[in-house]
């Protein structure tokens, strides 16, 4: 822990700076949490989170399951607090990969605000998206993590370490059918966790589902009998 002295050295030495604009003083300026592309819950469709499926929605659709080879959808709902662009796209790069650890207090309080307040009303605990092996030992940290212990003081729910990961490869050039297969048999229960009825999963940003949906089917597995997705960003 740095002591007040050391802390005002580094600010001198390295002064915060927005993630998204660079202007001095805070990790995220308000003007640049104001203008976030904040996703419109009453225009999104209201069992995956897709921005605009309120009405009609492609991405939650038999069609889309079927390239999951899913006869369901996995969660009772899911939600994002932004839609993925180069703005929320940054604020989740410099946290993760130039590692603004400081950064998971500002997204887990968005991701709070956006939270549906029947989850909160269920009682839910929280546990997040883990980190592959490869990835905590470059950056040092699981950023998702961090995020779920700011969610879990901002929201005022438990959070629980349930989930371990495997062997899988890097997701972020695959297309949907490649992350299905990449994902499967991806996850499992941490040795001792103990599932309850009712979970919030947490990750950074939904882009096909397929890591969340893998997730969702560990903890079936294990007891879950309501399960809840909440990211960041939604492609």
């Amino acid at each position: 822990m740095l002591t007040t002295a050391a802390a005002l050295g580094l600010e001198v030495l390295w002064p915060t700076r927005c993630a998204i604009c660079d202007a001095h003083g805070q990790l995220l300026c308000d003007q640049c949490r104001r203008q976030l592309p904040y996703i419109d819950a009453n225009q999104a469709c209201p069992r995956c989170g897709a921005p605009f499926g309120a009405t009609v929605c492609t991405e939650c659709n038999d069609e889309a399951l079927s390239l999951f080879e899913l006869n369901e959808f996995p969660f009772q709902q899911m939600a994002s607090a932004v839609a993925l662009t180069d703005h929320s796209r940054r604020l989740v790069t410099v946290f993760k990969d130039s590692g603004e650890q400081r950064l998971a207090a500002p997204l887990a309080r968005i991701m709070a605000d956006c939270t549906p307040p029947a989850w909160v009303a269920a009682g839910a605990a929280v546990t997040f998206v883990p980190a592959t092996r490869r990835a905590r030992l470059e950056r040092g940290f699981d950023h998702m993590e961090l995020v779920t212990a700011a969610y879990s003081d901002a929201a005022e729910l438990p959070a629980l370490h349930l989930l371990e990961v495997g062997a899988s490869h890097d997701q972020r050039q695959l297309g949907r059918r490649q992350r299905a297969a990449n994902m499967a048999q991806r996850f499992a229960l941490r040795a001792g966790a103990e599932v309850p009825e009712t979970v919030i999963v947490l990750d950074d940003v939904a882009t096909t589902g397929a890591t969340l949906f893998a997730a969702a089917q560990t903890l079936r597995a294990a007891g879950a009998k309501t399960l809840y997705a909440l990211t960041f960003a939604r492609a």
